[in-house]
């Protein structure tokens, strides 16, 4: 822990991180000074107020300027001139979750990745349910860990889902177990379009780890591979655990004949056939032996795990069934907000697909879709400030293209090309910030516009 009394500190970004980081700095003792360049929302500030911490709104002032360090919230770029002048004057600059760690007393799993890092948070909190364990999740799933530290102990475990944003200004933050999933471009605004800076982002995950703890990685990622190759160079380097779906590893989860095999101190140990997992899809079955690992590192009991390997539902708003109006299934996978996502999503399905997509664009090509595209999707319904990217790149590699103005009017269109038999996949590929608040609320629009049909 460290002694934050009378400290000065500004935090940058009043949203649900920037609010959590504030409450727990002003109970820690610091003076603490929020600073929003957008407007606050009144439920916000009446929080601030009750807890008599200043705040700005609609700008950074003088007045955040002159702290001693400088906390983030997730959303906040590294690149604005408030964050830039701190960095320029060698004041620390630390990430909401860097100060929460500071006060966790949990052990800590943290999971990362590019798709598939709420499932997976989501399934290990389910693995520890169905052990009896206690636990609690945090981090981009549910809310800040900042919120949540004075509920950790030494007999709970902390499930944190992990961003890269979260990442880039960490100190000393180190998961007792880290996870990452897979590493494919995203969110590239953020690092100069520069997929090499993304990847050093995720890799952050890693870098404080000793050889007290366990790095859990996909070896099917060259990106990944790489990194535990470079790890296993240093001194104390974690433990590593691999997980693979297509091939042994020397250490970790794969599968072999339908099976899947722990490989622990070069000793087998075949666990459960793959048809037994609840989720369908490879990307899940990637996603369960992840789990899986990270349960057993943690000597969660085998029969707690493959429970939970075959009881697990998934998370709303991916490949969320909504209904099945004359036989038609329409799924809510508003959560893929990358290509690769949708490609998982689209891989998940044999039968015929009518896809809406869109929202707004991060610079993705759609042009990586176009077998999944050709073999299982008929109609293209585009959505949002992506349409003319959408168009262009692959307007002419499916039977039917068209645009929607609102997502009512793409459902309903959709109503109109599914026949039986068939699905009707909500997968945008893109960030909801055009039309939506968040991904979440795309995903309510969607399901409620899917009922009224």
């Amino acid at each position: 822990m460290r002694d934050l009394n009378n400290k000065h500190i500004v935090v940058i970004g009043a949203a649900r991180s920037g609010l959590a980081v504030a409450s727990l700095l002003k109970q820690k003792g610091a003076k603490v000074f929020v600073s929003d360049i957008s407007t606050i929302s009144d439920a916000v500030k009446q929080q601030l107020e009750t807890e008599h911490i200043p705040y700005e709104e609609n700008g950074h002032t003088e007045k955040a300027r002159s702290a001693e360090i400088a906390v983030l919230s997730p959303g906040v770029p590294s690149t604005i001139p408030l964050v830039r002048h701190y960095l320029d004057k060698g004041k620390q600059v630390v990430s909401e979750l860097e100060v929460a760690s500071w006060f966790n007393r949990s052990r800590t799993i943290a999971v990362t990745g590019s798709n598939g890092k709420t499932t997976v948070t989501s399934w290990l909190s389910h693995t520890w349910k169905k052990a009896q364990k206690p636990s609690l999740s945090a981090g981009n799933i549910g809310s800040a860990l900042s919120g949540q530290v004075s509920r950790t102990g030494p007999d709970s475990t902390v499930m944190l889902e992990v961003s890269s944003f979260q990442l880039d200004h960490i100190d000393r933050f180190r998961p007792d177990i880290g996870i990452i999933l897979n590493i494919t471009p995203d969110h590239l605004d953020r690092y100069n379009n520069d997929f090499e800076l993304y990847k050093q982002s995720k890799f952050r995950l890693t870098e404080n780890q000793s050889a007290d703890d366990i790095f859990i990685y996909n070896q099917e990622d060259p990106s990944l591979a790489a990194r535990a190759n470079e790890l296993q160079k240093k001194k104390h380097h974690p433990q590593l655990l691999a997980f693979s779906d297509s091939r042994e590893v020397d250490a970790g989860a794969f599968v072999r004949d339908q099976q899947i095999v722990f490989k622990f101190n070069n000793k087998e140990e075949p666990f459960m056939h793959i048809d037994e997992i609840g989720l369908a899809g490879r990307h899940n079955l990637n996603n369960g032996l992840a789990t899986a690992l990270a349960a057993r590192a943690s000597e969660i009991k085998s029969d707690a795990i493959r429970e939970s390997l075959k009881t697990f539902e998934g998370v709303e708003h991916r490949l969320e069934q909504v209904r099945v109006h004359e036989g038609v299934r329409y799924v809510n996978d508003s959560k893929a907000t990358n290509i690769n996502a949708v490609w998982y999503a689209l891989d998940s399905f044999n039968m015929p697909i009518v896809l809406i997509l869109g929202g707004r664009d991060k610079g993705n090509d759609y042009t990586e879709l176009e077998g999944l595209l050709r073999e299982k999707v008929h109609t293209v319904i585009a959505i949002g400030e992506a349409r003319p990217a959408i168009k262009k790149q692959i307007g002419k590699t499916v039977l039917n293209y068209l645009e929607a103005e609102t997502m009512k009017e793409a459902v309903r269109l959709s109503y109109k090309q599914a026949k039986r038999g068939e699905i009707v996949l909500l997968s945008p590929a893109c960030s909801s910030f055009d039309m939506f608040d968040n991904y979440e609320h795309r995903g309510e629009v969607f399901k409620q516009s899917v009922l009224e049909l």
